[in-house]
């Protein structure tokens, strides 16, 4: 067994892991190695500190991990089965080198006793924060349709980065100014290895505007899908634009070989769409400071 800090050509590895740990059970399906991919390239990760990961490796074989959540002060924490002697030694490093100024928080799944109680001897203490995961068979997805004279759109986040930062800018409520939009510092090419424009997909209106986005991530290699992220202009909200737009994308997802597909979220819009509650996970927080 070896310990080394994260570096760019293990980007794979990481992905490699992040599939295996979820191919025989979903106890960390809220960390898939599609939410590492969106999370990689998003403006806010902070990049500057990738180093800081900690691996665990047997042979060139990822079997552990400790990456911190976009910034220091929470943290993925996690070994493959038949490693799990390894993950005091993985919660020890997460918190030593990736806490900030009010220590360290970590994900658990509410069934998963034994990390639970690896946790709590760590110093870790269970809060009331939560974190659901949304699952649909996609065999029973419900289908949905767009109004009059709105279309579906393949929108590159790398060729037309300003149409989609500018749909998420409004899609997750940071206003209609345009000037304000374009003052800001997120109009950047974002390029993703894994990203399939297929399940990269916008409503546009009549005009051509973009109303909504949802993005699917899906690798062959397994059989879900990962839903990250949808939002719909303040606008154009309440006409059955998202829902279309969801459902359009799961489709594709299912034509690609996805079984089922997850979200990380509680909300109504998903349960409407056939989206069930499957999974909860507890936040564990640790501060010796």
């Amino acid at each position: 067994m070896e310990f080394k800090n994260y570096s760019k050509d293990q980007y794979e590895k990481v992905c490699e892991f992040l599939i295996e740990l979820n191919s025989s059970g979903e106890r960390h399906i809220n960390w898939n190695w599609a939410r590492f991919e969106w999370m990689y390239e998003h403006p806010e990760f902070d990049k500057d500190s990738v180093s800081s990961i900690g691996l665990w490796l047997d042979g060139d074989r990822v079997v552990g991990a400790a990456i911190y959540d976009m910034y220091f002060g929470e943290a993925f924490c996690a070994a493959l089965p038949g490693y799990e002697g390894i993950y005091p030694e993985i919660l020890d490093y997460a918190y030593k080198e990736l806490k900030d100024e009010n220590g360290l928080g970590i994900s658990i799944r509410n069934n998963s006793f034994s990390e639970i109680e690896t946790a709590e001897k760590a110093g870790f203490s269970r809060t009331d924060q939560t974190e659901t995961i949304m699952r649909i068979d996609l065999s029973k997805a419900v289908s949905g349709k767009l109004p009059d004279g709105f279309s579906f759109y393949e929108l590159d986040p790398a060729e037309e980065a300003y149409a989609f930062q500018w749909i998420l800018w409004r899609g997750f409520d940071h206003g209609e100014d345009r000037q304000e939009f374009e003052r800001s510092d997120v109009i950047k090419p974002q390029v993703r290895r894994h990203f399939n424009k297929y399940l990269s997909l916008a409503a546009v209106d009549p005009d051509g505007e973009t109303a909504a986005y949802c993005c699917l991530w899906y690798s062959d290699k397994t059989d879900y899908a990962y839903v990250e992220p949808v939002c719909t202009a303040p606008s154009c909200r309440g006409r059955g634009i998202g829902k279309a737009l969801v459902c359009e994308a799961l489709e594709r997802a299912h034509s690609l070989g996805a079984e089922r597909a997850f979200v990380i979220s509680d909300q109504e819009f998903y349960e409407k769409l056939g989206f069930e509650k499957a999974y909860c996970f507890d936040f564990y927080w640790k501060n010796d400071l």
